[in-house]
């Protein structure tokens, strides 16, 4: 079975797109408001770095989780063979 991101299930696309996507929105919002496109351009590092913690976390927690999956699978993937 394989595996689905977090990622590609929400956007479902892939990350190329995802990331054109993404700029393409910041220079609409340059031609809009441009003081609001340059905050966000410092802002955006600041906030990633903030978040990071929590993201370290996530990972940390998902690695635990498909182990302990794993643990309660053993038997059965021992006792098919």
């Amino acid at each position: 079975m394989k595996s689905v991101s977090w990622r590609d299930f929400l956007f479902g696309c892939p990350f190329a797109l995802v990331d054109r996507m993404k700029i393409l929105l910041w220079f609409i919002l340059l031609v809009l408001c441009w003081p609001l496109a340059i905050a966000f351009l410092f802002l955006f590092p600041l906030i990633w770095l903030l978040l990071l913690p929590f993201r370290i976390i996530g990972i940390t927690l998902e690695a635990l989780l498909k182990f302990i999956g794993a643990l309660f699978m053993l038997p059965a993937r021992i006792l098919s063979r």
